[in-house]
């Protein structure tokens, strides 16, 4: 049996001496209100899946956002919030600022700040049951920076979501783990889903090894007619993926793929496992052509 014997780290995460700190705890808030010139932020992170791995942990510290016309601010946690990725699939999501009061205007990155010190295993993977270090390359100097703008509306409120594709972000080599995060931003208020079914045949044809541990997922690249390709340093590269799973009624599998900005997507499943850092020739089924409206639910079904 695998015991962890957790070690805590000093704040493993330097923030410019500029910035304003500000610290955050589970349910309080940085300010008592709003006013005209400012407004409320609310941040989470959600996932799209990697194949084989039971969990992925990632121990957050703070986030530091920086306004286009002045220094950043930092929300510093009272606790280290230690968030398993891989449950926030399907729409799930974990949120890291609530309704913050913030400067109202446009803002040029989101940094987040994580735990990620070597040997000590605030950020692990799960493989099997077992858990192994994983690596965040610069991680505990300069964090996880999203160069992604948005924009405070004054007196009013944004919410965003940052989706982390594991599947195009963890890379193995020789048993060691390493996190390369491949970031995007999403704003809560327009999010789109695509969702649907994989017939059981379709599954089954694809040639799973093992249906009950891995059916497959599904593939959303960014365009009309696209045609689909593996996850690598050439493009296209998809968007999104979605984990294909069988239901709790074990009456069908079942995808969703959520916090999608509208605009136009070539969709498509396959059952062929996917390495990262490696270029690959994956069986795609037919691709769908999907034009998504904001807060709009569309369903793609393979049969």
């Amino acid at each position: 049996m695998l015991y962890r014997i957790k070690r805590k780290s000093v704040l493993a995460f330097s923030f410019s001496a500029l910035a304003v700190t500000l610290l955050v705890g589970c349910d309080s808030s940085s300010s008592s209100g709003s006013n005209s010139d400012s407004g409320s932020l609310s941040l989470s992170v959600t996932d799209a899946p990697i194949d084989g791995a039971d969990n992925v942990f990632v121990e957050f510290t703070a986030v530091e956002f920086k306004p286009a016309g002045g220094s950043s601010i930092t929300f510093t946690f009272d606790e280290a919030k230690t968030i398993d990725l891989l449950a926030q699939q399907d729409g799930n999501s974990a949120l890291l600022v609530t309704d913050e009061d913030v400067p109202a205007g446009d803002y040029n990155w989101i940094r987040l700040a994580v735990n990620a010190e070597p040997n000590v295993q605030d950020t692990y993977i799960v493989i099997d049951g077992l858990e192994h270090e994983l690596e965040v390359p610069s991680g505990s100097q300069s964090g996880l920076k999203l160069n992604s703008g948005f924009t405070v509306p004054e007196g009013g409120s944004a919410s965003f979501t940052i989706d982390f594709d594991l599947r195009h972000s963890i890379v193995e080599a020789n048993g060691e783990y390493k996190l390369k995060p491949v970031l995007r931003l999403i704003d809560n208020s327009g999010a789109a889903t695509i969702t649907g079914t994989v017939d059981s045949s379709t599954v089954v044809a694809s040639e799973c090894d093992d249906a009950s541990l891995f059916a497959g997922a599904v593939y959303i690249f960014t365009g009309h007619d696209v045609t689909p390709d593996d996850i690598d340093d050439n493009s296209p590269n998809p968007i999104a993926t979605a984990a294909v799973k069988l239901n709790e009624a074990a009456t069908a599998y079942e995808y969703t793929a959520a916090f999608l900005s509208a605009g136009d997507y070539t969709v498509t499943y396959t059952c062929d496992s996917d390495e990262a850092d490696e270029d690959e020739a994956l069986e795609f089924e037919d691709a769908v052509n999907v034009t998504l409206t904001e807060s709009e639910t569309e369903t793609v079904n393979f049969q």
